[in-house]
């Protein structure tokens, strides 16, 4: 990787504020969150598809609602902490047992599929296009472990994985409800307080933290098990 540009500045409301910014770590990151990275994100609704389906959301304004209790309550508040873990995990065996206790963490069987296969999707092509070798199978802890293989501050990966994580949701919401492109901008744009919140709250990777309220989300994703017409896997 090229040396990192130190900073840029940007003139807002004529005032000139210093923004320090790693660009090739920020394009690494882009590039692993990006809709193009062959994770099959878009494949996943997080149980949205069966929220909608038992008329738990209707509209844009209950995709928001649900979304900031994720970010809250459920995996927006727990994502963060694993891998923040896996960042500063001391060795393999550590990474491993971080590794055991995310995947024990999901509260249904779709939700560990969902994890699990992103992840593995993840560490696959890693190691065949950066020739990375990392022994993990949940998606937030790979992320956190293969950030800190390439010296990316947790800082800047925490907040991107989260608004990648909300983004794709709300795209799925939007294959399933009449939900327009400038609605779901507006969405993102609206959640953004939220997702800072929940990154900062995650910078501690104490995983003494871990607790889950998002009990709705949870049923909706196991009910979505056995809904009879679905176009997710989760």
């Amino acid at each position: 990787m090229g040396a990192p540009i130190p900073m840029i500045t940007a003139t807002v409301m004529g005032r000139m504020p210093v923004i320090p910014m790693n660009i090739d770590s920020a394009l690494l990151v882009q590039q692993w969150l990006s809709p193009a990275f062959p994770v099959g994100a878009f494949a996943y609704s997080h149980g949205i598809e069966g929220a909608v389906d038992a008329g738990w959301i209707s509209d844009a304004s209950g995709v928001q609602s649900w979304l900031e209790d994720l970010l809250a309550f459920g995996a927006g508040r727990s994502d963060p902490l694993f891998l923040s873990a896996a960042y500063n995990a001391a060795d393999a065996q550590a990474l491993a047992t971080i590794d055991a206790q995310a995947l024990a963490f999901q509260p249904s069987k779709e939700r560990a599929f969902e994890m699990t296969q992103q992840g593995e999707a993840f560490v696959r092509t890693l190691a065949a296009v950066w020739q990375a070798d990392l022994d993990v199978r949940c998606y937030p802890v790979a992320l956190g472990a293969a950030a800190a293989a390439h010296d990316i501050a947790l800082e800047l990966v925490l907040p991107l994985y989260l608004q990648a994580f909300v983004s794709n949701l709300i795209a799925a919401a939007q294959r399933l409800l009449p939900i327009g492109q400038s609605q779901g901008q507006d969405i993102l744009r609206a959640l953004t307080p939220a997702i800072q919140a929940s990154a900062k709250r995650g910078m501690t990777g104490d995983l003494s933290e871990l607790a889950s309220a998002g009990f709705l989300a949870d049923i909706a994703a196991m009910k979505h098990e056995t809904q009879y017409s679905r176009i997710f896997r989760s």
